[in-house]
């Protein structure tokens, strides 16, 4: 048997075509993991269950019915579910004023609600088998306001409190449910951001006290921490990894 951190344990990742899902998609398959991604069917995420030698099923985690698909098939093809990484998701920007219900709606579709499925049916899978870990993805704009992502602030914010209710829930199963809540991360998905140019780009380095953009695999690392045995005794927990932006107010005093 393969050694690691999750060694001889199956896992789901959604959003794992790309960003910070693959980066932990790959960390989990090094940890000993066999990995089951569930994205898009246009998404990469095929190509990365084959270079890991674990499975792709499409998912929309929009639709409950897809997700709940996603975990019966794991379930069905391994015998059981020990680790759910609920983190497919979408960043629009606008104002609140300025924001179309349709971005709106989409932006709560992916983030909230499909968050809201996995815990459904991962959780359901393993309470049913006394045991398992859920993490979510969540964000620091899920702690403190973002303005112009009011969608989105609304959407990671109530990814926060499902964490916390669904850990209450769950743990006398001996379920564990905990979220990450990261700060601007280097992925596809703050390409548009940066499409103003790469004065954006220092503009959101300076956001994050150290100084740079969160790489995937940053994140990633938190992901198998909460994941793994390591992180046995917490639950109902919000990690950042967000460089220290919920920290304070950088820039008010001198730095060394």
């Amino acid at each position: 048997m393969a050694e690691g951190r999750l060694a001889g344990r199956y896992a789901i990742v959604t959003g794992g075509g790309s960003g910070i899902g693959k980066a932990t998609a790959e960390l989990f398959a090094s940890e000993g993991a066999t990995v089951v991604i569930g994205d898009l069917e246009r998404s990469q995420g095929a190509d990365v269950a084959r270079s890991l030698g674990g499975a792709f099923i499409a998912t929309d985690v929009r639709e409950a019915k897809s997700v709940e698909k996603l975990v019966a098939e794991t379930c069905n093809k391994y015998g059981r579910l020990d680790v759910m990484y609920n983190n497919a998701g979408i960043c629009l920007g606008a104002s609140l004023i300025n924001t179309p219900e349709e971005m709106y709606l989409n932006t709560i579709a992916v983030d909230l609600n499909g968050v809201f499925w996995g815990l459904k049916y991962a959780g359901s899978a393993m309470v049913k088998q006394r045991g398992g870990a859920i993490v979510n993805t969540a964000s620091v704009a899920g702690l403190i306001g973002s303005p112009g992502l009011s969608a989105y602030n609304a959407a990671k914010g109530g990814v926060v409190l499902l964490t916390k209710n669904a850990s209450l829930e769950f743990a006398s199963a001996g379920v564990r449910v905990n979220c990450v809540c990261p700060g601007v991360v280097d992925t596809p998905l703050i390409a548009p951001f940066l499409s103003a140019g790469e004065g954006m780009r220092k503009v959101l380095e300076r956001t994050h006290p150290l100084g740079r953009l969160a790489q995937p695999i940053d994140v990633a690392k938190a992901v198998l921490f909460l994941a793994s045995d390591d992180a046995a005794f917490i639950t109902g927990h919000a990690l950042t990894v967000d460089g220290g932006i919920t920290a304070g107010l950088s820039g008010v005093v001198n730095s060394v």
